[in-house]
């Protein structure tokens, strides 16, 4: 049993000591403050829902009600109560009774884990597209560390962006192809092969703590020598270090691409056999709504076509 299966599994068995048809008339409880307009609201006689509150006075060991002066008043606990209450009930009726899905008129979130880098290339693009189909949705990348299988399914996560190199518990689908390169200075003489620039010029590459990336991997499978003169923590900082002092760095060739734009930047093919780079989507195993899911399908996908056309049509220059 995976630590998420035993997660749900606890959680099942803690709602199955709990009567949940009391969350209605606890709702009506905490928004009228009285029992008499309560049990009007949800349709039950005054003693049943008396009955109701004193249930819930014993499963939240809490009054939740009283009475001050000629006024009934929440407990401290009974406010804190008011928000989850309403979005459990809420979520209920969507989730059961879901309303027509109209991308135009829906306000959900689309959440999306992925790395700072597939955020770069790939968000603006979603969000563009978004802002055309579906301008009332929230979208909200979640950037971090993506090695941990709890990423799927934590914090509402609709899917997974994730590199072809490492690995996930569940299926997963190409949303664009990339590659590594060379990501040179512009002052970088021209009259070298790729080969010699990795020899002979200062690298700067992201640190990692006892690992090796794949590409300097390469480097020392094919007894390339090289020298780290610095280290960053964000594969974002390199393309801007480089524009500004003389040196040589392994990138992703999408980023890399977006840089060249920007500044006076070289991008040379890794001259050595390595695997590719592709980005795959991975969704939520937990996401049940499927007209949501193929429409948020057929976008991403249609998102990432630029990506996929400049992979197709991949050539290295200087721009400036």
């Amino acid at each position: 049993m995976t630590l998420d299966q035993h997660s749900h599994g606890s959680t099942f068995r803690s709602l199955a000591s709990i009567d949940l048809n009391l969350l209605v008339p606890l709702m009506a409880l905490l928004e009228e403050r009285s029992v008499t307009h309560a049990a009007s609201r949800v349709n039950l006689s005054q003693p049943a829902m008396s009955h109701a509150l004193k249930r819930l006075r014993t499963l939240l060991g809490d009054e939740l009600l009283v009475r001050q002066g000629g006024a009934m008043l929440l407990t401290p606990r009974a406010e804190k109560l008011i928000e989850p209450v309403r979005r459990a009930l809420n979520e209920s009726v969507r989730a059961l009774n879901p309303p027509p899905f109209n991308p135009h008129t829906d306000s959900r979130t689309i959440t999306l884990a992925l790395t700072t880098s597939t955020a770069f290339v790939y968000g603006p693009l979603l969000r563009k597209l978004l802002d055309e189909r579906a301008p009332q949705m929230h979208l909200q990348l979640q950037t971090g560390d993506l090695s941990d299988p709890s990423v799927y399914t934590a914090n509402g996560v609709d899917a997974v962006l994730l590199s072809e190199g490492l690995r996930s518990p569940y299926a997963r689908e190409r949303l664009y192809d990339d590659h590594w390169v060379v990501l040179t200075s512009g002052d970088v003489s021209r009259d070298r092969t790729p080969a010699q620039v990795l020899e002979e010029e200062p690298h700067i590459r992201v640190a990692t703590e006892g690992l090796q990336l794949r590409p300097y991997e390469t480097l020392d499978r094919e007894g390339v020598t090289y020298t780290v003169r610095q280290t960053v923590t964000d594969y974002l900082l390199i393309p801007h270090f480089l524009a500004i002092i003389r040196g040589v760095g392994l990138h992703r060739f999408q980023v890399a691409s977006e840089f060249l734009h920007r500044d006076p930047l070289r991008m040379l093919p890794f001259p050595y056999p390595i695997a590719p780079l592709g980005i795959d989507i991975v969704w939520n195993p937990w996401l049940t709504d499927d007209v949501f899911k193929n429409w948020l399908r057929e976008l991403m996908i249609e998102a990432a076509e630029p990506l996929q056309r400049r992979a197709a049509g991949v050539h290295y220059r200087v721009t400036r």
